[in-house]
């Protein structure tokens, strides 16, 4: 990838499983406490093989330009040089998001 169009991976935990989806833009949302991701990248599939979790993730997004992901959520962003497979793993029932809040006001 160019310095023009970076690649980033980011990881996320949503509902009990973690994303996997590969985007070129990542901004700090003016929305408080999100990360905005935006101009997703599929992986166009060559052979028969499918991943059904790439598919369920590109369905889910197909209408999507823009997302926001609350910071909290977010495991981690990579900016990488090839593009790898978008996906959800399920964490099972031993992993739940611990919900904190971002600021708390002082009193």
């Amino acid at each position: 990838m160019s310095a023009k169009n970076p690649l980033y991976k980011v990881s996320f935990i949503q509902a009990g499983q973690r994303y996997e989806v590969y985007v070129h833009e990542v901004v700090t949302s003016s929305l408080f406490g999100f990360i905005e991701l935006g101009d997703f990248v599929w992986d166009n599939h060559t052979t028969i093989v499918v991943d059904p979790s790439h598919e369920r993730l590109k369905n889910e997004f197909a209408k999507v330009e823009r997302t926001y992901i609350p910071l909290h959520s977010v495991l981690r962003i990579d900016q990488v040089v090839e593009q790898g497979s978008a996906k959800i793993v399920d964490l099972g029932d031993k992993v739940t998001q611990f919900p904190s809040p971002i600021y708390t006001p002082s009193r």
